[in-house]
């Protein structure tokens, strides 16, 4: 794409997804940090042996092997480059929160620094549109290197 258009930047790649995306999108960071340099990862399934198992065992198999910790991002947490903003609905009842709290405990535990933002009574969901508004800016500042604007001013939303 940078070479069709040489307006892309494809020193400042970010990433961002909700559920297996959110997932995919740590993931990112993880194993192709030569690449992605940025990731927003909403209501993640950080380890596919925390959520349902029957979802899983369509693309990854039975019996849990090997292979699910080694995809795992709460056990590669330690690998972790780049900047991360989590987003997690602390009334998920589709990815279970404890998967979102588990990396970012796996992350601390690594000594890697991350942003955490947890909304009261949301769901299954990319934040709505206050999570929207912290994503836009977090790629702003980890991407292009400029504070977003303040909002709390009242004069931008």
């Amino acid at each position: 794409m940078a070479a069709k258009y040489p307006y892309v930047d494809d020193t400042r790649v970010g990433v961002y997804g909700t559920s297996a995306g959110g997932q995919n999108s740590t993931g990112a960071l993880l194993f192709h940090p030569e690449f992605y340099k940025a990731a927003v990862s909403a209501c993640g399934c950080h380890d596919n042996r925390v959520d349902k198992q029957w979802w899983n065992e369509q693309w990854m198999g039975f019996p849990i092997g090997k292979h699910y910790e080694d995809q795992s991002n709460i056990t590669n947490a330690a690998k972790l480059q780049g900047k991360l903003l989590l987003i997690v609905g602390e009334a998920d009842t589709n990815v279970p929160p404890e998967s979102t709290y588990r990396l970012a405990d796996a992350l601390i535990k690594s000594n890697k620094m991350f942003d955490l933002l947890t909304v009261p009574g949301m769901g299954h969901s990319d934040g709505g549109p206050y999570g929207r508004k912290k994503k836009r800016d977090f790629f702003v500042k980890s991407l292009l290197g400029v504070d977003a604007p303040d909002r709390n001013t009242g004069e931008i939303n």
